[in-house]
């Protein structure tokens, strides 16, 4: 994939993120799990590690056990069960790099590239909690909003290296500020820096994927594209929090 596939894409994601929070909870359950999808099938091919299979699935494990534990969670703190799914999750890493056959070669290094991704992917719940907070569905559309807009933005011709990364949190923090002007739940001041923060996740993705040899196969494309959405679904909640 290209930068400028996987910016519409990433954009897409979170558009289909900001829809899905109107909808309903349900909805963002399965938008957050499609992104976990999107995450696990690529992750193993986007860091170039050994065990294909073993990485996506603990990583796919990782992120819906995530959402689940968030949705069955009452009362607060909302995410305070997720700690336990995460240390889960990296036994069962360890325990999928036991089964390996062959000598397990790059074994350090496929044990990190799947702690990685568990954490990654269990962000998404991120999203889920985020809907439930004081600002809810207001929060979330305001974030992806910004994403969506900072991401498009490397599609841009004009948006190569730092310049562009610049923009790219500039035009989110502006685009959070405007959308949370024309909503009741959330203040500008707070769209402004949600959409700031989903700026700097999209430029400082960008620029560190971006010369990746990898990104040419669209598995990698893919995770690259879904992995700035997962990881501000955590970010968001995080600032919601602190600010309202």
């Amino acid at each position: 994939m290209t930068v400028t596939s996987r910016a519409v894409t990433t954009a897409v994601l979170a558009t289909l993120v900001a829809a899905a929070a109107y909808l309903g909870p349900w909805w963002t359950v399965g938008a957050s799990a499609l992104l976990v999808v999107l995450l696990a099938v690529g992750w193993a091919p986007l860091l170039r590690l050994p065990a294909d299979g073993a990485t996506s699935t603990v990583v796919l494990l990782a992120g819906l056990g995530g959402l689940a534990v968030t949705w069955f969670t009452e009362g607060e703190p909302v995410l305070r069960n997720l700690p336990a799914v995460i240390a889960l999750s990296l036994v069962l890493a360890f325990v999928a790099q036991m089964l390996r056959s062959g000598g397990r070669p790059r074994l350090v290094e496929s044990v990190s590239g799947m702690t990685a991704g568990v954490v990654v992917s269990v962000a998404a719940a991120g999203w889920l909690a985020t809907s439930g907070t004081d600002a809810g569905a207001g929060l979330v559309v305001t974030s992806a909003v910004g994403l969506a807009v900072a991401s498009a933005v490397a599609a841009l011709p004009v948006a190569g290296g730092w310049i562009g990364s610049l923009l790219a949190v500039a035009l989110g923090g502006a685009a959070g500020a405007g959308t949370a002007s024309a909503l009741r739940e959330v203040e500008p001041v707070h769209g402004l820096v949600v959409g700031l923060v989903a700026g700097l996740v999209s430029a400082a993705l960008r620029l560190l994927f971006e010369r990746q040899p990898a990104l040419q196969r669209w598995r990698a494309g893919v995770a690259a594209a879904a992995a700035p959405v997962t990881i501000t679904g955590m970010l968001v909640f995080v600032v919601g929090r602190t600010l309202l």
